[in-house]
């Protein structure tokens, strides 16, 4: 028995070592500054860009009332013109829908149930997507980055940040970050080199049952191509209905 303690301890200790010190020092919240450093630098690129289209994948992981927990996959597609205009397309088994934004309107398209909403939208992509989420209630997870200003999002509630070390993703050399927040843990992985794209994405709702993941990968970054305006519009195909968006209801607290 002794044996097997010492032999026990020895592993968990050659473990350890492989673990960086910050994560050790979780208790104390603070942001370490090669990891803020790697972000803000990401966040830049990405603000300095006039325009993109990403080809990703993600992961959303959903609990059954039988505490099993199951993992979709979805197809995405997502195009950013700068100020004004941005498209996503989301396929898979649990959806299969577009979104597009003219700088003017926003419109929500279900094409399996031929079903689209559409309603006046602020003047650009970051009043667009606040407007979405605290007006409409939809939710996109991964649009921080597609703000004009990711890190402020990324880092507004943000309680810790580390530095986990470089790693590979799809092939490319790519540099792992961890942040907490209050609701949240979240991983980003960022390229390495004078193009720091984000690789992947992973947000963990860590007071949910069981703690369901999502995670996005980014297939295929395109920085170059020039998009036309005809992409942001949308034009209801035959046989499409008109419904409206249900809006949030504001609480008696909200409205004070």
């Amino acid at each position: 028995m002794r044996l097997r303690s010492k032999t026990v301890a020895g592993v968990l200790c050659a473990v350890l070592t492989l673990i960086p010190h910050c994560l050790a020092a979780a208790d104390q919240p603070s942001i370490e500054a090669e990891a803020d450093s790697l972000l803000k630098k990401m966040s830049d690129y990405l603000a300095a860009l006039d325009g993109f289209t990403i080809l990703a994948e993600s992961t959303q992981e959903e609990l059954l009332d039988s505490g099993q927990k199951l993992m979709f996959t979805l197809q995405s597609q997502m195009t950013v013109k700068r100020p004004n205009k941005f498209h996503a397309s989301r396929k898979g088994m649990i959806r299969d829908q577009e979104f597009f934004y003219d700088g003017k309107h926003l419109v929500l398209y279900g094409k399996t149930v031929k079903l689209f909403a559409r309603v006046p939208a602020p003047a650009t992509i970051d009043e667009a997507f606040t407007f979405a989420t605290e007006t409409l209630g939809l939710t996109a997870p991964g649009g921080d980055l597609i703000y004009s200003d990711p890190y402020s999002g990324l880092m507004a509630d943000a309680l810790e940040g580390y530095y986990i070390g470089p790693t590979i993703v799809a092939g490319k050399a790519c540099h792992h970050l961890a942040y907490r927040n209050a609701e949240v843990d979240w991983q980003i992985w960022i390229q390495d080199g004078d193009k720091p794209l984000p690789q992947k994405y992973v947000i963990t709702s860590k007071w949910l049952t069981a703690a369901p993941q999502y995670t996005l990968t980014f297939l295929k970054w395109d920085t170059a191509t020039a998009v036309s305006d005809d992409k942001f519009q949308f034009n209801a195909p035959e046989g499409a209905a008109e419904i409206e968006f249900l809006k949030m209801q504001s609480t008696e607290e909200d409205a004070k």
